[in-house]
């Protein structure tokens, strides 16, 4: 297409040198084109054939027909008439096909996200289990398990199936499954859950429910169902099509058979024939949506925002609700140091005392007050026989004194006397949704450590920023329903659904759809994977498990939920630009088309040739090109 710009083309190509050549290279360059999008001629004559053509008929009848007619040129070239050099339109078919199968590509990519996410899930439980039989352990596959079995867990180990403790106890990290950030601790009798994690402690339990019975397989089951229900956003240019195309195709029909009849000859007709179909092919109207998609994409990757689909970002636009999950979301994810309260001693002696003997214990609550000790720089002191009681706390000695740091109840039985006022400051954090740890050293009890997690820097702006623009925002969380109410008070948010199991998570996002909403669910745990499919528009977050991230339609990488509200945003600027790119296609064939029939030639004006429809087309693909292109300099405002 060079020398249509005025370029040098080498001699031996050049139309006015060698004609014949020139349309032999074109045509080479053209077939393998053609060849890989052969899917746009099976499809499309097919359903011309059935009498219900769409898109694909259209790219497939108006390509057929400019490079029959280009063929035909090129041997009415090859007889000697060179005239024809400048009558092909190879270029033309070649155009069409690369850009509407671009176009295709972009909307079809990351389009399956159901494998990846089922495989992740499936990864969680460990693929073998040990067993205890006839007073031994034996290893078997997990597979095997049969209800009635007895499972040994060591410490850091996963649960391979649902059961029940017969012996033994533990603090088990929950959290992928349940939400609940802290690990639970687990006695005789209490239930635990398959591809949970034993953080401490060495017990049996008895398996209850195996196979797809375990709460990770009907998670499995839920993520399954609900990307199977997930119905695909219309496209309207597929809607259009199933009226524009048989249209368009019967004015090309009426447009030559009314020339012919007019006194025109049939070479005459087919030219008119062509210019109908190669004005009105969907070059415009294909790229309008996947390029302004692609360029919004792109502008969101720059900002930290993975778009992993154009339905995702269409759907975002319409969403009214946001649903979000607690913890990992919102908040950090892990506890935090929040209040020192003491008694006869200061406020870093007392974290002092703490951290010496929270070193030796790997519990998360643990790791908190060792963080904050760290964080300060304080030295921490010897201590000697560490001793974990579990779910009661920890001792040691420390200068030959007992030093203890645990539950309340645990003190007293060990005869520390607790004050009114420490007795009284712990209730009022418990009610905050802290966890407050007692410090005693010797008989007296030195003051409380609370530990609990905290909201993200930022959750609070953007939870602001989307109720400004009008949404609802409802937090959903498996969490017990005081931390769940303290940490949507400190959000900003007002409804809130607590103690929520993971397979419900989903039926709560249903009842929303049901009542008309369009939601977006933005959570980073397997226990929101379900909900996160089963929403219009799933939101991960980008520090979260694989599986939420496999499971959801646009990820943010920068961990930040202000981001949210940038995609929003975005959505929003995009869809726009969407709906001037149809402006600019549907205007152009509106005016296009009634010069393609002829129309001004009739009054005596010029007749359209297929070669200036073609320049046609894909100026208005320039036009919708260039409008797109505006996407990137829209500003994704912060408050970062």
């Amino acid at each position: 297409m060079g020398h249509m710009l005025g370029l040098t083309l080498p001699e031996m190509m050049d139309p006015e040198f060698n004609p014949l050549l020139f349309s032999l290279v074109q045509l080479v360059l053209v077939l393998p084109i053609a060849l890989a999008n052969y899917k746009f001629y099976t499809i499309g004559f097919r359903t011309l054939l059935q009498l219900s053509p769409n898109m694909d008929s259209l790219v497939a009848v108006s390509t057929s027909a400019a490079i029959a007619y280009s063929l035909f040129g090129t041997m009415e070239i090859a007889f000697g008439n060179t005239d024809y050099a400048m009558h092909l339109y190879f270029e033309s078919a070649g155009t069409i096909l690369a850009l509407i199968s671009l176009g295709k590509y972009l909307e079809t990519l990351a389009k399956d996200k159901t494998a990846g996410a089922i495989k992740a899930l499936l990864n969680l439980a460990p693929k073998t289990a040990v067993v205890f039989v006839d007073g031994e352990e034996k290893n078997i596959a997990a597979a095997e398990l049969q209800c009635g079995d007895i499972i040994v867990v060591k410490p850091g180990e996963a649960l391979p199936v649902d059961g029940e403790i017969i012996e033994g106890s533990s603090a088990i990290d929950e959290s992928l499954l349940t939400g609940e950030s802290l690990p639970v601790e687990k006695q005789i009798g209490d239930k635990v859950i398959g591809a949970s994690i034993n953080k401490s402690g060495f017990f049996k339990y008895r398996a209850t429910e195996v196979g797809d019975a375990t709460a990770l397989a009907r998670i499995i089951k839920i993520v399954e169902d609900a990307q199977g229900a997930k119905a695909p956003i219309a496209k309207l240019a597929d809607t259009v099509a199933a009226y524009f195309v048989p249209f368009v195709m019967l004015l090309a029909v009426v447009s030559a058979i009314a020339w012919v009849l007019a006194g025109e000859s049939l070479l005459f007709a087919l030219t008119i024939f062509i210019t109908v179909l190669i004005i009105a092919c969907p070059c415009a109207l294909g790229l309008a949506t996947p390029t302004a998609i692609m360029v919004a994409s792109g502008k969101g990757a720059e900002n930290g925002i993975l778009l992993k689909s154009g339905p995702a970002l269409e759907a975002t636009h319409h969403v009214d609700t946001v649903v979000f999950d607690k913890t990992g979301t919102i908040t950090e994810g892990h506890p935090f140091v929040t209040d020192i309260i003491t008694e006869g001693i200061g406020q870093l002696s007392l974290l002092t005392l703490a951290a010496s003997i929270e070193k030796g214990s790997e519990h998360p609550l643990s790791r908190a007050i060792c963080d904050e000790a760290k964080k300060k720089n304080l030295p921490l002191q010897p201590i000697a026989a560490f001793l974990a009681i579990p779910g009661k706390g920890i001792e040691a000695l420390m200068n030959s004194q007992a030093l203890r740091v645990g539950k309340q109840s645990w003190l007293e039985e060990e005869g520390i006397a607790i004050s009114k006022t420490l007795s009284k400051n712990a209730f009022e954090l418990a009610s905050e949704g802290k966890t407050p740890m007692f410090v005693a050293l010797g008989p007296t009890c030195k003051g409380i450590i609370a530990v609990a997690d905290r909201i993200k820097s930022g959750s609070r702006e953007a939870i602001a920023d989307l109720r400004t623009l009008g949404l609802d925002v409802i937090m959903l969380t498996g969490d017990n329903e005081q931390t769940a109410l303290t940490i949507a008070r400190q959000a900003g948010i007002i409804q809130v659904r607590a103690g929520v199991l993971p397979e419900d998570k989903a039926k709560e996002i249903q009842l929303l759809q049901a009542r008309g909403k369009t939601v977006a669910m933005v959570g980073d745990g397997i226990n929101d994977a379900p909900a996160l499919v089963r929403a219009d528009v799933g939101i991960a977050i980008g520090s979260g498990t694989d599986v939420a991230i496999e499971s959801a339609d646009i990820v943010l990488m920068h961990n930040d939920l202000r981001d949210v509200v940038a995609t929003i945003r975005l959505s929003h600027a995009t869809m726009k630009n969407i709906r001037e790119n149809l402006v600019w296609a549907f205007g152009y064939n509106i005016i296009g088309l009634p010069v393609a029939m002829g129309l001004l030639y009739s009054f005596g004006g010029p007749l359209l040739s297929p070669m200036l429809a073609a320049a046609a087309m894909s100026l208005s693909s320039v036009s919708v090109l260039v409008n797109a292109l505006r996407l990137r300099k829209f500003k994704l405002e912060q408050t970062k």
